[in-house]
């Protein structure tokens, strides 16, 4: 399997067209539904499928989770945040 640096991160990646296994079965839950890409975010943990996953559900959880913050909130945290730190996410 072949391995690219991706244009975001210093962080090699392997391409959603080269996963296989357990790495392929990953991109799928973490990809978007519709075309099937996955966020670099996410991509940083090709090389340790089982981290990817966990990164998910630990959004998921901050996100979508009973809490006394709203989704917007939640959402504007984020944005901060990454204007904080000069993140283009």
């Amino acid at each position: 399997m072949g391995q690219t640096k991706s244009l975001i991160a210093w962080i090699e990646t392997v391409p959603e067209s080269e996963a296989q296994g357990e790495l392929k079965r990953a991109y799928r839950r973490a990809g978007d539904p519709g075309s099937g890409q996955v966020d670099h975010i996410m991509k940083i943990h090709s090389l340790n499928p089982a981290s990817m996953i966990d990164h998910l559900h630990l959004y998921k959880t901050l996100m979508y989770a009973e809490s006394p913050l709203t989704r917007v909130q939640r959402e504007l945290i984020g944005v901060v945040v990454s204007a904080i730190n000069r993140c283009e996410y």
